[in-house]
Order: C-alpha cells, then sequence, then structure tokens
C-alpha cells in the first residue's frame, strides 16, 4: 500500500464510523442533549470535526476561504465569530440552534471537499509547509488574539502533519467521542 491510499482510506474510516457508527444510530432530534449533564453534544461534534478538516484543507492547504463561509447562514451562524465551533468547549449558544439538516450537509460537503484534494494531490506535496498563520488571518478572519491556540498548534507544520492531525487523528478522535456520547444515550448496538 502506497501513502496516498493509506490516507484515502484512513479519511474513509472517519467519515464512515461517524455516519455508520453515530449518525445512523442516534435519533437526529438528540444530536443536540449534552448526556451526563455535560460534555459535548453530537452538533457540536460534528461541527467541531468539520470546523477543523475544513479549516486545514481549504485554508490552510490550498489557501482558499473555508466552506464554513458558505454554510454559515444556513447553519444560522451569520452573527457568530469566526471562530464557531473552533474550541473544545462546547458552546450552547452556537450548536444548539444548529438546523441539524444544515449541519449535516456542511459535514458532508468538508468530507467531499478533502476527499476530492486528496485525489489529485501528489505525494511530493505533503511535505511543503504553508503559511497557515496568515491564511487563517487572510481567508478565515481568524485572529491570532481570537484563537492563539490554533495559530500556535498549526503553524510551521507541513501539508501532511495537517493531514495526519487535523483532517484525520482529530477527526478520529472526536469520532470515539461521539461513539462515547451515543453509547452513554443507551443507544449502543453491541
Amino acid at each position: 500500500m502506497n501513502v496516498h491510499s493509506w490516507i484515502v482510506n484512513d479519511l474513509e474510516s472517519v467519515r464512515s464510523k461517524l455516519y455508520d457508527s453515530v449518525l445512523s444510530v442516534v435519533p437526529t432530534q438528540r444530536w443536540v442533549e449534552q448526556v451526563d449533564n455535560g460534555g459535548s453534544s453530537i452538533a457540536h461534534l460534528l461541527l467541531h470535526i468539520a470546523r477543523h478538516q475544513d479549516l486545514a484543507v481549504a485554508t490552510a492547504i490550498r489557501n482558499h476561504p473555508p466552506l464554513f463561509v458558505a454554510h454559515r447562514t444556513a447553519l444560522g451562524l451569520d452573527d457568530a465569530r469566526p471562530s464557531a465551533g473552533l474550541a473544545e468547549r462546547e458552546d450552547p449558544s452556537v450548536s444548539g440552534s444548529l438546523p441539524l439538516d444544515s449541519l449535516l450537509a456542511y459535514v458532508g460537503a468538508v468530507f467531499a471537499a478533502t476527499r476530492t484534494w486528496l485525489d489529485d494531490v501528489g505525494t511530493m506535496a505533503l511535505d511543503t509547509v504553508p503559511d497557515t498563520s496568515g491564511r487563517l488571518v487572510d481567508k478565515a478572519a481568524l485572529a491570532v488574539d481570537d484563537v492563539d491556540w490554533l495559530h500556535r498548534m498549526w503553524t510551521d507544520k507541513p501539508v501532511w502533519w495537517l493531514v495526519q492531525w487535523p483532517i484525520i487523528g482529530h477527526g478520529h478522535a472526536h469520532v470515539g467521542e461521539a461513539i462515547s456520547v451515543r453509547n452513554r444515550m443507551g443507544l449502543s448496538p453491541f
């Protein structure tokens, strides 16, 4: 197996685990629940996974505005800060009012755009180091003062790291969290 095939297969495993193990099992109306009186809702985890993957591919790597810009009106987030959904801690004023069909459309668009980019990217491009901090500011309106942790974490990282962590590793981590939420709802199929 070559590295490109591994990356594509790992991205697909994030997507398939999310859709098959969580979204197809948990009734849509329960996606906004914070079980056990806290923690993250599935709606927040969906937005969070998509926002990070979107910023990594569209903005940090490709130097484009994130897809979030085109989806924010449908998500009801026109008045939200540009950093909406990026923090680990859920903001109920953001995730509690998301139209879930629009959220699912955004998540699907992000996974599709990532897959399209991966289908076309050459392995040599994985070693390049983009101006991530500049792109986050210029293309996503994410000022250093607003999300200094994100700028610190992603700056001076090669494309392979952006694929390895924000796109795949971060996705797997939060899909696991979503599976845990599903289980705590009493919906484990096992």
